[in-house]
């Protein structure tokens, strides 16, 4: 149970989306700001695209279709650059090849989650990492158990299971319900599982929420939020 000046923030996000990894970033950076409050981390599953097929695509061919030309994508990629600069990512989305069907990237985030708030935590951050700034396959199980392993996971655990349709169903489940709840974008920070923050915002603004929320709650004005 966490106490009275603490804040739950449950982050739904995608690991392909490069606001997300700027919102993680972000997030760091309220979290130190409202040193005050005990802010517990945990991380939701989201897909920009669940029609991408599990092998994946030509990641180039695929932002072309999307956006419509090379040159739009190319337009989209400069403005998220120096944004991820002044976080210190360094977008590298030239190495990225595959554009990745991320369902397997959550079942192993969720696998996480049950190991411990600090290891999930430091395998979204890895798998950030990954596709972005090394342009790794986020699809691969090769890529996604090693990450688990470099998180602390227990690797032998997750290279079985990945190959089976454990929490398939589960991840999937959470995704359709984060649409139940309006959310039709990434990332979204619901604190309490009542207020949401929507979109990368500045961490001026998520440490302010944060606060807020927390101040909420010691006054006893919050109800109970189901976990």
């Amino acid at each position: 149970m966490s106490g009275e000046n603490s804040v739950t923030v449950d982050v739904v996000s995608d690991v392909v989306c490069p606001w997300c990894f700027i919102g993680q970033k972000r997030l760091d950076r309220a979290i130190a700001a409202a040193d005050d409050v005990e802010v517990h981390v945990r991380w939701r599953p989201f897909q920009l695209d669940p029609t991408i097929p599990p092998e994946g695509m030509d990641r180039r061919d695929y932002m072309i279709a999307k956006f419509g030309s090379e040159e739009r994508v190319r337009q989209i990629h400069a403005r998220i650059e120096p944004l991820g600069e002044a976080e210190g990512i360094h977008f590298a989305f030239d190495a990225i090849k595959v554009a990745a069907n991320t369902l397997d990237a959550h079942r192993v985030i969720r696998w996480a989650g049950a190991a411990g708030e600090e290891v999930q935590n430091r395998l979204v951050r890895r798998l950030f990492q990954l596709n972005f700034e090394e342009g790794a396959n986020l699809g691969d199980h090769a890529v996604l158990t090693a990450a688990a392993r470099e998180a602390g996971m227990d690797a032998s655990v997750v290279e079985t299971l990945l190959p089976t349709d454990a929490d398939v169903e589960a991840v999937r489940t959470e995704i359709t319900t984060a649409s139940r709840m309006g959310i039709t974008g990434v990332p979204c920070f619901l604190l309490e599982g009542k207020y949401a923050v929507m979109g990368a915002q500045e961490a001026d603004t998520l440490a302010d929420a944060i606060r807020q929320v927390a101040a909420a709650k010691a006054r006893g004005e919050l109800e109970t939020a189901a976990g």
